[in-house]
């Protein structure tokens, strides 16, 4: 479909196949792991809740990841899965900026969330006698409310960057869910900021945490190593 307005005020999700039979393959696939997914997390969520032994650290963040991932997969899954039955889906442009914007404060979220995980980790194992001072509950809640403020942030640069653009022309999203790369491609604006900040900021989002989370690896594994040779001795 062309649009010979300026702007597209919607777009169509043109989703994973056009394949009749792999569509309701799909379908069921995908239904059956979005109903693991919010079974899954909905329980761990309401025992860390629920269960007075399970208010510690560990406990207290994988509630938030739980939480974040109900939330992440229905960002997207819903949408997809009314694509593999009724075929194309058009979205709104404001419909299709929150997706963009929920999909990736989600995301990045997450992965903060993983890093200050890993962290704790780290000081549960490497610093046992001091675990309890450090982290307080006072500290789990600020590294909570960062991780979601990071994510929050990131998000909103790139929903509002994405709003600053004129679409015209086709209005064809080659994907099931209305992510920055093909909206980009779309555009007919300048797109080069857009790039760069998906490219730098987005990078680091995601590579500083996983550095994070490899980190507290290696000083696990090799406290741990020294412990037992140590005991060797």
């Amino acid at each position: 479909a062309m649009l010979n307005q300026t702007d597209a005020s919607e777009f169509i999700l043109l989703g994973l196949t056009d394949i009749q039979g792999l569509q309701h393959f799909f379908f069921i696939s995908f239904l059956l792991l979005y109903l693991t997914c919010l079974l899954g997390n909905g329980a761990i969520v309401t025992m860390v809740i629920a269960e007075p032994r399970l208010h510690t650290p560990m406990y207290f963040f994988l509630g938030n990841l739980s939480c974040l991932d109900i939330f992440y997969s229905t960002v997207t899954v819903p949408k997809m899965l009314t694509g593999f039955l009724f075929g194309h889906q058009p979205i709104s442009f404001g419909g299709c900026l929150a997706q963009l914007h929920f999909f990736h404060f989600l995301g990045s979220t997450e992965a903060v969330l993983l890093a200050t995980m890993a962290y704790d980790r780290y000081v549960a194992i490497c610093n046992p006698l001091r675990y309890a001072l450090v982290m307080s509950p006072r500290t789990c809640l600020l590294l909570a409310v960062a991780s979601w403020s990071t994510g929050f942030v990131h998000a909103t640069m790139h929903s509002v960057m994405t709003s600053q653009l004129s679409f015209c022309g086709h209005n064809h999203i080659q994907h099931f869910f209305c992510d920055i790369k093909p909206l980009l491609n779309l555009a007919c604006s300048n797109t080069s900021l857009n790039m760069t900040l998906l490219n730098v900021v987005t990078t680091s989002v995601a590579l500083s945490p996983f550095t994070l989370i490899v980190l507290s690896y290696f000083y696990i594994i090799s406290f741990i190593f020294q412990k037992v040779r140590s005991q060797e001795g």
